[in-house]
């Protein structure tokens, strides 16, 4: 099982260029049931906001619920539990607490790979990240 940030779900969303391609492809191959992925609670939270931002409250709307209702994908809780991890991994690698409600997300769910194109997730020596698509520059940061 691998464990998806929100970047991969906003990515196929909003964008039509490859980087787009690629995570709709990863979701494609997710649904089709190639591969079992998770995603925490926290997700979906950011999806809405952002496609609400960018398309408008319907499309946020009609995005979110297939979001909800995707093949092979588990929405993981976000309890007290997760939060307790989150704060010790926000003071073992000073991460933001999205993220480290991420990390902790897929940790305590027995997650160790992660997709995502944020380069913060690195910190975290249980977590193996790997990127959905290439950057350009290298040194950019997303």
């Amino acid at each position: 099982m691998i464990y998806l940030d929100a970047n991969v779900f906003l990515t196929a969303f909003l964008r039509a260029d490859k980087p787009g391609e690629d995570a709709r492809a990863i979701l494609n191959r997710i649904q089709r049931g190639e591969k079992t992925a998770a995603t925490s609670s926290l997700t979906y939270d950011e999806f809405f906001w952002v496609v609400k931002k960018y398309r408008g409250f319907d499309a946020a709307l009609r995005a979110s619920k297939t979001l909800l209702e995707m093949p092979n994908l588990s929405i993981l809780p976000v309890g007290v539990d997760e939060i307790l991890f989150a704060h010790g991994l926000i003071e073992k690698y000073e991460l933001a607490p999205r993220d480290a409600i991420h990390a902790a997300c897929a940790l305590t769910n027995g997650v160790h790979t992660m997709i995502s194109d944020d380069r913060d997730f690195d910190k975290v020596k249980e977590l193996a990240r790997k990127e959905a698509w290439p950057r350009k520059n290298p040194n950019a940061k997303c």
